[in-house]
């Protein structure tokens, strides 16, 4: 098979693909339950492991998460247009209410406990970007996130797994970029002497 051809297979089964996407989701529109139990079965479980790996170490608040991003897909399915798969839809949306939760809890005043003047004293010695990269350290670093204070490990999640600037944090958050760069440092420095005692 040439290039060409392999091009054009390539686009029958992505054409397929977004076909039997729209059906299910016409079916669902119709209020087919089969539809709907079809549709959460396909994606409950990649929706529940994206979201999971995002809210360490808020663990109980997964499966509530889970349940929100279905409902916002059925309250907007009418919208789908099957331009691009529904898995990928779907999981855009998983990824504004992680932001979303993200967002909320980072815009609360931290409490006087998790500034406390220790986070100041500790000593630099690992770097948290390297850490973050490496993923025969991923256990490690979750069991060190679940160690830390629900907004230093949202915090780091946010800047280092999603990638987001303390600049976009900061507007997200309604912070000023100087209040999310010390809950940055602090978190790191938490983050570390964790991770030396681990």
């Amino acid at each position: 098979m040439d290039l060409s051809q392999q091009a054009a297979a390539t686009f029958d089964v992505e054409s397929n693909a977004q076909e039997e996407d729209r059906k299910l989701v016409a079916a669902i529109l119709q209020k087919d339950r089969k539809a709907t139990a079809e549709f959460v079965e396909r994606y409950a479980d990649q929706i529940y492991l994206y979201i999971r790996s995002r809210l360490i170490p808020r663990m109980d608040l997964v499966d509530d998460l889970v349940q929100e991003v279905f409902l916002a897909a059925w309250e907007n399915l009418a919208t789908y247009r099957g331009d691009s798969p529904l898995g990928s839809w779907l999981h855009g949306i998983a990824r504004h209410k992680v932001e979303n939760y993200y967002r909320t809890f980072l815009r609360a005043p931290l409490s006087l406990e998790e500034a406390g003047p220790e986070a100041s004293n500790i000593v630099m010695e690992v770097d948290i970007d390297e850490l973050l990269d490496r993923g025969r350290l991923q256990e490690k670093v979750r069991s060190v996130l679940t160690g830390l204070s629900e907004a230093y490990s949202l915090a780091l999640l946010w800047r280092y797994w999603e990638r987001c600037s303390a600049q976009e944090m900061a507007m997200r958050t309604g912070k000023t970029e100087k209040a999310i760069e010390r809950l940055l440092a602090r978190a790191r420095e938490m983050f570390r002497e964790r991770w030396k005692n681990d």
